[in-house]
């Protein structure tokens, strides 16, 4: 009986740890910084339509509410290629194939809060699919910056680029995005 018990958990254990590995090999992340809300509403449509994982990429020291304010700190940011220390950060990397990243594009490219989570784990050979918020500047340099401080990933060229004010009403162009991508959307 007990060599039975025994066999029967050593089965479960593999099947358990079979089917975890499965699950971590078709992985997907959606990882998002936000300020206003906006790129968030759109994290939250990619993550919801393919029952995805969410990770809101926040810093240690929050920026302030303030719009001209915080415009103020991103460029100084910028100019002194800052690396904001991050408060959140994701426990297993490795489990994702595929990562979403979300942010607003500030004076051109990235938040540099986001350079610090790129800079933070090894995205190589992942495929990282970008998608942006903007006041008009669509993804400005951000897609080669991007590129550029992940060479060894599969940046995906087909990013999102939603111009912030349309977000509330954008959810069917983020489906029809992600079937473009191939994905296949939770109905």
């Amino acid at each position: 009986m007990k060599k039975n018990m025994l066999s029967i958990v050593v089965f479960v254990l593999a099947f358990c740890t079979f089917g975890t590995a499965a699950a971590a090999e078709n992985g997907v992340l959606v990882a998002c910084f936000s300020w206003s809300g906006n790129t968030m509403t759109v994290a939250k449509t990619v993550t919801e339509a393919l029952g995805a994982e969410l990770f809101e990429i926040k810093t240690a020291t929050p920026y302030t509410d303030n719009y001209d304010a915080v415009l103020d700190v991103a460029k100084a940011e910028q100019n002194r290629k800052a690396r904001p220390e991050l408060a959140t950060h994701v426990e297993n990397m490795a489990q994702y194939n595929t990562v979403f990243i979300g942010y607003p594009c500030w004076w051109g490219t990235m938040p540099m809060a986001v350079f610090t989570f790129l800079e933070e784990y090894d995205f190589s050979g992942k495929r990282v699919i970008p998608f942006v918020t903007h006041g008009g500047s669509g993804f400005g340099r951000s897609l080669n910056d991007l590129k550029r401080t992940l060479p060894d990933a599969k940046i995906e060229t087909k990013g999102l680029s939603l111009y912030g004010k349309s977000v509330s009403s954008a959810h069917s162009q983020v489906i029809q995005w992600l079937d473009r991508l191939g994905f296949t959307v939770k109905k």
